[in-house]
């Protein structure tokens, strides 16, 4: 049998390709009005975790027109649909048409996209490290693991979002980092990072990153409180070394993909 030159299999393959995005279905619902009714449904239903403008929170930023999961129109619909596995994108139960309409709206932030950190990255890493910051958090599989991994926050979080983490970390707490603080029965004190709890028992990390686990039976007092062990860098940092803490941070993303 003849064998057919390799540059034939390139081309078939360029062109199987091509034909699936041609033929990946395409949102049918953008008119303007769409697109406002899309904005209503994001702010009441993902605005809590994306922000309000979609500039990112407890979610990822959406206004950069770079999603991580899938570009396509279907990719949107389906994530937005059926949720992302692995994550704390939980699926948005709508029609189709309701869904397409999100869609529409989360394009059209896009060419609004832009903002900048006014500060230098470079410079941002050197007070990050000054202030041992790794003590806590995880960069790249390094340092602790007591606060938020911090690897891809530039992706998730708002450069506003960022910078009110390091004035008034406070302002948003999220469970997963609520303080538990208990006396045994027998006078003694443990505190740690919630991890869970049940009817019977609580599970906390423990400040030396130790996971612990004790039955309530065994408690004479327990509170839990929905603060940050984070300290409030308001006081510590001049105005050029947030800006630049707060650049280093929104640097730490992905790498964008080839288009």
């Amino acid at each position: 049998m003849k064998r057919l030159p390799l540059i034939f299999f390139a081309v078939s393959l360029f062109a199987q390709n091509e034909f699936a995005q041609s033929a990946a279905p395409r949102n049918p619902r953008t008119s303007p009005e769409d697109v406002a009714a899309g904005a209503k449904t994001f702010r009441s239903h993902c605005g809590p975790c994306h922000g309000l403008n979609a500039e990112g929170g407890r979610g990822p930023n959406l206004t950069s027109g770079i999603f991580y999961h899938g570009e396509t129109d279907a990719a949107l619909l389906n994530n937005i649909s059926d949720g992302i596995a692995g994550t704390e994108m939980p699926g948005l139960f709508y029609s189709p048409d309701r869904v397409w309409q999100v869609v529409a709206y989360i394009r059209s932030l896009s060419s609004a996209s832009g903002a900048k950190p006014s500060g230098d990255g470079a410079r941002g890493q050197t007070v990050f490290q000054a202030k041992k910051c790794s003590q806590c958090h995880r960069i790249g599989g390094e340092g602790g693991r007591l606060g938020p991994d911090l690897s891809l926050i530039g992706s998730t979080r708002s450069l506003a979002h960022l910078r009110q983490a390091l004035l008034d970390p406070n302002a948003d707490v999220r469970q997963r980092y609520w303080v538990v603080g208990a006396v045994t029965k027998g006078g003694a004190e443990q505190s740690g990072f919630l991890m869970n709890e049940d009817t019977y028992s609580i599970q906390f990390l423990d400040m030396s990153e130790q996971l612990r686990s004790i039955q309530k039976a065994d408690l004479a007092k327990i509170r839990i409180e929905k603060v940050s062990k984070m300290p409030s860098f308001k006081a510590s940092l001049t105005e050029r070394e947030l800006e630049d803490l707060v650049a280093y941070l929104w640097s730490l993303r992905p790498k964008e993909r080839a288009r």
